[in-house]
């Protein structure tokens, strides 16, 4: 069996220097946790914060390497059969041990019908303990990737949730919660001490955690804030009230490198921008490509790049950004900004007099959200599309989303495998041909469907290469979604606190540096 040695996070060496007593680490960021079920909502930041406290069977370096997490070793040991061997020695925060059945009982839950994790574990029909510390997976056809989905797929205690009444995931698009929303009892670093939704989340660091001898952190307690507004969350770092703030509007980035123990760190983030549309119904005219196509060219990216994202933003031509495996293509070039060609494309679609366009957004959920969506609107009604925009605190936008209760929705997408045909999966393939998790608007293309089947189970890698790229070239010509650009990380932080910022935009606690402040 191939093993893997656990890698210290990088900047370790660099904070050598600092005190090792134990801190207590206070941040905020633009949006609350939607719920604390790891398999109830398949969302990056949800997600990416839960993986402090639970655990998944692999993780990311800083640098999103996959190194072991719960699983020490892996190895395909047929073309369609993954086996895995467990860390021993592992206990959840309530002092049960972890084992082989707490692995079969999450990828089981994770996969339920209430779950919003399918699209993580697509193709997978089997998960077996062979005994308490080996798992076997068996897929319906070879997934060379499987592995890339795992830092996310966080592992329950299965006794804990079964005493609990939380079996299985609470549907969140009812509105319906359980034991699991609102507590928690992981593996990972951090324990979850208290919950005040919307408000602040506690944890203190978890001393029997078999990852400390790896990790850089010293924060003993950490504190999380949603504090949806810019300006208020900017204003906490700038007073001392918190030690971190993200994101960092682009507006607020000079002002913050400006002052006295504030440092800003920015970057290109793995998350692509894009608008959602509903395809669903055949009087509807975003059905019509013609239609989407006028969208696209109606929207003028470039000046939204360097009005709105003050110059901090990149174009895209596709759904996820060049850093992801297999979406660096060049010769798919963006639609363009042609508003003549738009409004002729609209004149020849016929489009109702009376459509209005019903464009959802967060407000506070992306960075400077709520401005891009009043550009967008003003550059669709200038070639003749009515639009009724709403902008919604995140947590109902994410609900509209979850229901598919939009025409047109602003959405940001990074797909954790950081493999372009997570994105071609889960957005446009249709959900008939056993995909389209999150393709909320209802698209179906079968030649689409049929290249992203055929190189989900490709082990070639030049041909499932081709067959992505061809994939690529339908999604780029028919605009199922409408591509933006790629937006820039910026993370606002007091100088006595050091830690590296992943790409994907994933806070790892045990990661967190503090020293004292002056």
């Amino acid at each position: 069996m191939k093993r893997f040695s656990p890698v210290a996070l990088a900047g370790a060496l660099a904070l050598s220097a600092l005190p090792a007593a134990a801190q207590d680490f206070t941040y905020a960021y633009s949006t609350d946790l939607r719920t604390l079920d790891p398999h109830a909502f398949n969302e990056g930041f949800t997600l990416g914060t839960l993986a402090n406290v639970y655990e998944g069977l692999v993780r990311r370096t800083e640098s999103l390497e996959i190194v072991p997490a719960l699983a020490i070793g892996w190895e395909l040991v047929e073309p369609t059969r993954w086996r895995f061997e467990l860390r021993q020695d592992v206990r959840f925060h309530d002092g049960s041990t972890f084992s082989a059945e707490d692995v079969v009982f999450s990828l089981e839950r994770a996969m339920s019908e209430t779950a919003n994790m399918g699209s993580r574990l697509a193709g997978v029909t089997e998960v077996t303990a062979v005994d308490d510390l080996t798992v076997e997976i068996v897929t319906e056809a070879p997934n060379p990737i499987l592995v890339n989905e795992f830092e996310f797929l966080l592992i329950m205690d299965r006794d804990w949730a079964l005493t609990n009444g939380a079996e299985v995931p609470a549907d969140l698009r009812g509105g319906e919660s359980n034991f699991a929303s609102t507590n928690a009892n992981g593996t990972g670093a951090y324990r979850l001490t208290s919950r005040a939704p919307d408000v602040e989340t506690v944890a203190e660091r978890h001393a029997d955690w078999w990852g400390w001898a790896e990790a850089p952190g010293n924060a003993e307690r950490i504190v999380f804030r949603p504090i949806a507004s810019d300006a208020t969350r900017t204003a906490a770092l700038l007073s001392g009230d918190i030690d971190l703030a993200y994101p960092v509007p682009v507006q607020d980035i000079e002002r913050l490198e400006a002052a006295e123990d504030i440092a800003v760190l920015a970057g290109p983030e793995t998350r692509a921008m894009m608008l959602a549309l509903d395809h669903a119904g055949d009087d509807n005219p975003l059905a019509d490509r013609r239609v989407r196509q006028a969208i696209a060219q109606a929207i003028d990216v470039g000046a939204i790049i360097e009005v709105v994202m003050r110059g901090r933003a990149r174009p895209l031509a596709l759904l996820a950004t060049p850093e992801i495996a297999g979406a660096d293509r060049p010769e798919i070039e963006p639609p363009g900004y042609d508003p003549e060609a738009a409004r002729d494309l609209l004149a020849e679609a016929g489009l109702p007099e009376d459509f209005t366009l019903g464009l959802v957004c967060p407000s506070g959920r992306y960075v400077n959200d709520e401005a891009v969506c009043q550009a967008i609107t003003a550059m669709l009604e200038r070639v003749g599309m009515a639009v009724a925009l709403e902008t919604l605190p995140p947590s109902q936008w994410s609900q509209r989303m979850v229901n598919s209760d939009f025409d047109a929705l602003l959405i940001g997408w990074a797909p954790g495998s950081l493999d372009s045909l997570n994105p071609l999966m889960t957005l446009a393939m249709s959900r008939e041909a056993g995909g389209g998790a999150f393709n909320w608007g209802g698209y179906a293309d079968a030649e689409l469907d049929r290249l992203i089947a055929a190189a989900r189970q490709e082990t070639d890698p030049a041909e499932r290469d081709r067959l992505i790229g061809e994939a690529w070239t339908i999604v780029a010509e028919d605009l199922p979604f409408i591509p933006l650009y790629q937006q820039y990380l910026a993370w606002g932080i007091a100088d006595h606190i050091a830690v590296p910022q992943r790409p994907d935009d994933v806070l790892r606690w045990s990661a967190v540096t503090v020293a004292e402040p002056g």
